[in-house]
């Protein structure tokens, strides 16, 4: 009978352990099933862009910060400091105030790679904290395009921006190839 009644222990002890971990794995997949609210939704984006481009600033070395892959083009580092002073065409007038006179910030104003990082990483912060403090009721909020002077919403005008990034995000995937490195989110993840 003893052989019984521990096999029986046995077996309601597996159950147990196979039904806490099951049990605790749909309440996650319940949470992820979730959707993001249209805040959650855009600020995700912008954070998204804004590592990707930071981590190429970070990663990209100095003694290349001023190559070009032919003359007419920008720099890295102007590519740079043009995509993070354009995240202020969002943070401005999401914030009711004028956008920047100059999309493009000089070369000369950010003399280093830790000059071009900071104002990259300040630039993508400003406007994630525009984006917090609109939260989910400022989504809608209308405020003039900088360059269409027509009202539009909160979030198009950051999905605008989010846009712009991405593209300087590919254009800059192409300088580290021409200067014969891989980009950082090309590398294998350890």
């Amino acid at each position: 009978m003893t052989r019984i009644a521990t096999f029986a222990a046995a077996v309601l002890v597996a159950f147990a352990l196979i039904a806490i971990p099951a049990r605790s794995q749909q309440t996650a997949t319940k949470e992820a099933a979730k959707p993001l609210s249209t805040s959650e939704a855009v600020l995700a984006s912008w954070n998204d862009i804004a590592r990707k481009l930071t981590t190429m600033a970070e990663d990209f070395p100095e003694s290349k910060y001023d190559f070009k892959p032919n003359p007419a083009e920008r720099s890295f580092a102007e590519q740079l400091l043009h995509v993070a002073g354009a995240t202020y065409f969002f943070t401005n007038p999401a914030k009711g105030e004028n956008p920047p006179a100059e999309e493009n910030p000089k070369r000369e104003q950010y003399k280093s790679k830790a000059d071009v990082v900071a104002f990259v990483k300040k630039s993508f912060a400003d406007g994630a904290a525009v984006l917090q403090s609109k939260g989910p009721e400022g989504m809608n909020d209308l405020v003039a395009d900088p360059e269409s002077h027509r009202q539009i919403r909160v979030s198009d005008l950051a999905y605008g921006l989010i846009e712009h990034s991405g593209e300087h995000y590919g254009q800059l995937a192409v300088y580290y190839r021409v200067a014969g490195l891989v980009p950082p989110e090309s590398r294998p993840k350890k």
